[in-house]
């Protein structure tokens, strides 16, 4: 299962299991977040660690930015485009 589809499904169970909800919030305040909410999700049965997060925000970032604008770079990335942590938290609160 790629990193995505844990995150969809995840996030469904998110906002359907007010439990799951709760452990991934109460990973923000952690020393490192990144790490909580990666060990949350290992709890939960998915295989998702740092470097797979963070590696698979910014290939998905550099995919979209490649199907348009025939391929070039010329766009700026915005803040926390390709931060799937920051989204999948955003999509929960």
């Amino acid at each position: 299962m790629d990193i995505i589809t844990m995150l969809d499904e995840l996030q469904n169970r998110a906002l359907h299991e007010p439990d799951v909800r709760n452990k991934f919030l109460a990973v923000r305040t952690a020393q490192e977040p990144i790490t909580a909410f990666c060990e949350a999700c290992r709890e939960l049965g998915y295989e998702l660690y740092e470097m797979d997060l963070i590696c698979a925000g910014e290939e998905f970032h550099a995919a979209m930015k490649r199907s348009t604008n025939g391929g070039g770079e010329n766009s700026p990335m915005l803040s926390g485009e390709d931060d799937f942590y920051e989204l999948f938290m955003a999509s929960i609160i």
